[in-house]
Parts: structure tokens; sequence; C-alpha cells
């Protein structure tokens, strides 16, 4: 049972949202729109309150950054990176980056169905009632997969760049970090990717980190500030820097788990650097040995 209470919007606010998302929704799923164009016009519009081409006669230099062909994003300089799916999303999380900063990205009756909708036309899969909150950032966003019902809170960070599950009623709280990528600590540009599976029910709590290849089980609990470089198994309450499982939730019933850490087959990894082609052996030591 949700502890939430629903809150209504004047009517008249409610029609011209819904029809703002569903013409969005319908150019985005028009393969012959031109998503840079799109997205600046819409940025002009909500930023400037005119249109592209009256904002780049007055202001050029303003114009031209809301165009996502004239701005770079910290994905585009690694290799890992696809650069075609990478460019097909890449208008998209432009213009979520940018509303955020808005006053129409701060309302949660705008932004978080915007969002949804960005989503659908960003992210490998998402479903139903996905609620993401303002100021979350993505490394790539094109790896992101999503299931019903699942929140994503303020200040979010999700590296997708080696693949997020995030399944059905997934809980991330504020200034969480979710991994899929790691560097060597013998060289830095040794880079290894590995998906981070989040399972179903599973709750982040805030400021919590997760490693790239983690593995939070369904009915999981990453305790606030902890640190997880391993698995939780299902029900389990992981805490502590590294995090460990400390309690099991006593839950009634059977359960069929979707995501159970204990059996499920971990991402074996794979190099992000073609100068590093192989796994890098251990070569590390303990203090004093």
């Amino acid at each position: 049972m949700t502890w939430l209470k629903p809150l209504v919007l004047a009517p008249e606010a409610q029609s011209a949202y819904a029809a703002y998302f569903a013409d969005l929704d319908a150019r985005l799923s028009d393969l012959a729109t031109p998503r840079p164009e799109l997205v600046r016009e819409l940025l002009a519009q909500a930023m400037y309150g005119r249109s592209y081409s009256a904002l780049n006669a007055e202001a050029p230099m303003a114009a031209l950054n809301l165009d996502s062909r004239n701005i770079t994003f910290e994905a585009e300089y690694y290799m890992a990176t696809d650069d075609a799916q990478f460019q097909r999303v890449k208008p998209l999380l432009w213009l979520w980056k940018s509303i955020d900063l808005t006053p129409l990205g701060q309302n949660p009756e705008f932004g978080i169905p915007l969002r949804r909708v960005l989503a659908r036309h960003i992210f490998k899969r998402v479903g139903h009632n996905f609620k993401c909150w303002q100021n979350v950032e993505f490394s790539v966003g094109y790896n992101m997969e999503v299931g019903d019902d699942v929140v994503v809170h303020r200040g979010v960070l999700l590296d997708d760049i080696g693949g997020i599950e995030l399944h059905d009623g997934a809980s991330v709280s504020d200034y969480v970090n979710i991994y899929s990528h790691t560097h060597s600590v013998l060289d830095g540009p040794d880079v290894t990717l590995r998906k981070t599976i989040i399972g179903r029910g599973a709750r982040l709590t805030y400021h919590s980190t997760v490693l790239a290849g983690s593995i939070v089980s369904d009915d999981a609990l990453l305790a606030t500030h902890a640190l997880l470089r391993g698995d939780i198994e299902p029900h389990g309450i992981a805490m502590g820097l590294p995090a460990r499982t400390t309690r099991i939730k006593l839950r009634d019933g059977e359960w069929h788990y979707g995501v159970d850490a204990r059996t499920a087959e971990h991402d074996a990894g794979r190099k992000a650097n073609p100068h590093f082609p192989e796994p890098t052996p251990n070569q590390t030591k303990k203090s004093g040995e």
C-alpha cells in the first residue's frame, strides 16, 4: 500500500500537459522527425519564450547551445560508447537535462510525465508508470532496462554504459550511484564493463553506491551510505563500507524470484579499451606482504 496521496491539477492545466506529451510522443515516434531541430525548438520555447529562429537572431550564443549538435556529453569521449546509438538519443538526453533546469522540470506534474515519454525513446526498455524525479544523470541512456512501477529519485547517477537493469517496483533513493564500469587499479584506462542488476521490489536508500557487476536480489535493501561491491541475497538488508548482509526480512508465503543473486549468472565483463584486450590478472597485494 502506497503512502503517497494523489494530487489533482486544474482541468485546463491537465489538458494542456496531456496534449503536449501526446504530441511529443507522436513526433518522436515518427522516424522522419529531425530530433536536433525538434529539441532546440522545444527548448527555445521553454527557456526563452520564443521560437528558435527569433532567439538565434537576438542571442545566437544562447541559441547555439540549445542545439545538441553544438554541445558534447562526457560519454562521447569514451571508446566504450556506441556512437551511432548515442547520436540517436543525444538530443533527447539534452532535452531531459535542460528542462530539469527550468521551472517546467522542477514541476513534478510536468517533469515526470515528460521524462516518461523521453524514456520510451531513449532506454533499451521501459515499463509502465516509470517515475523519475529531477536531475538524474545517465552515461548513455540507451543501455537502461527498466521494468514496471520503477521509481528513481533526485540527483541519482545511472552509469549505464555497461548496462543497468531496474526490475519491477525497484526504488532508487536520492543521490544513489549505480555503476556498470570499473577501472583497473594498476592502469586507469583499463576499463571493464559489467551489467549491474537491481531486482524486483529492491530498495537502494539515500547516498548508497552500487559498483559494476553487482546483483541486488528481489526485495533486498541497501542501507544509507553503504557501498556494495558484490551481491545481496533475496530479502537481504546490506549495510556498511563495504556493504555486508546483516539481516534478512521475514516474509510470509512462497516467493518466485526474478532476480536471485545466489543462482543468477553474473556478467563476466568485457573490455572497453582495445589497448587492454585481456582481463587484468590480480597483481595487487596487501600492505606488509
